[in-house]
C-alpha cells in the first residue's frame, strides 16, 4: 500500500509523520525505515527506526531513487514500512508528473509486502 499525507510547506506534514512513525514502532513487529533529505530529525525518531539521509546517495533522477527503494528493501526481508519525508525531492519528482513512479512503488509495495507512506509538499492542494 503506499499512502500520501499531501499538503503546503510548512503546515505539519512532517511532524504528522513522525508521529505516525513513532507510533507505529510500537505496533508492528517488523522493521521501519524513515528516508529522509537530511539527519535533521534524528533525535525526533525511535531509535529502533533506521533513519537514512538519501542526500548522500548520489541519487539523480526517479529510476535511481525506486531503485534505491529496492536494494533496501532485497537487504532486509523483515521490513514492513518506509516512510519518505519529502517525497519529491528524494525522488527528483519537483514539478513532474508523480503517477508513474507511485505506481511503481504500489507494485513494488506488493511484492515485497511492505507499507510507504509519502510526504508530499503542494503548493496549491485542492
Amino acid at each position: 500500500m503506499v499512502q500520501l499525507i499531501v499538503g503546503k510547506k510548512g503546515k505539519g506534514k512532517t511532524k504528522q509523520l513522525l508521529d505516525k512513525v513513532n507510533s507505529e514502532i510500537k505496533e508492528i513487529s517488523g522493521n521501519i525505515v524513515y528516508l529522509d533529505k537530511s539527519t535533521k530529525h534524528m533525535y525526533e525518531l525511535n531509535n529502533k527506526v533506521r533513519l537514512i539521509d538519501v542526500s548522500q546517495c548520489a541519487i539523480e533522477n526517479s529510476s535511481e531513487f525506486t531503485g534505491f527503494v529496492c536494494g533496501i528493501l532485497s537487504q532486509d526481508h523483515d521490513l514492513q514500512q518506509m516512510y519518505f519525508d519529502s517525497f519529491l525531492k528524494l525522488s527528483h519528482l519537483e514539478d513532474q508528473d508523480i503517477t508513474p513512479t507511485v505506481e511503481k512503488l504500489e507494485k513494488i509495495s506488493k511484492i515485497f509486502d511492505v507499507n510507504f507512506i509519502l510526504s508530499i509538499d503542494r503548493k496549491s492542494v485542492v
